[in-house]
């Protein structure tokens, strides 16, 4: 077993995927910039709400509750975007190539004669109905 954080990593999982403790770290920061990120963005909120709050006044859980949900927003994109940037590099660490040059191999790699015909796609794939949601009707 490989500790992973508080988590423990079977052997077989570590040794399939050696970047999995470059990508943890990763993650990590990417969580901790989102909590900073939330309690600045709060504080720097409530503190322009003070401000504000001699032209504008409305009670205290108000100004709390703006702040909480700016600082929540503004840690969401952060996090968001930082999260995707590891993503990004797991995938360079597993595979040596960035996501844009995986998605524009994938696209122009594939030759034409393995692609299966118009008449063997519709015998291999049965129609199948959805609704609105995406579930399957009979």
């Amino acid at each position: 077993m490989v500790n992973l954080g508080l988590r423990r990593v079977e052997d077989s999982v570590a040794a399939k995927h050696p970047a999995l403790q470059q990508y943890a770290a990763c993650q990590s920061h990417a969580f901790m910039k989102g909590i900073g990120t939330f309690l600045a963005g709060s504080g720097a909120a409530f503190a322009v709400q003070k401000l504000v709050n001699k032209k504008l006044p409305y009670g205290p859980q108000w100004s709390l509750l703006l702040a909480a949900a700016a600082g929540s927003l503004a840690s969401y994109v952060v996090t968001r975007a930082e999260t995707q940037k590891c993503s990004d590099f797991w995938i360079y660490l597993e595979t040596g190539k960035s996501p844009q040059e995986l998605a524009m191999a994938g696209g122009a790699s594939e030759p034409a004669e393995n692609l299966p015909s118009p008449e063997d796609r519709a015998s291999a794939a049965p129609l199948v109905r959805r609704n609105k949601y995406g579930d399957v009707v009979e």
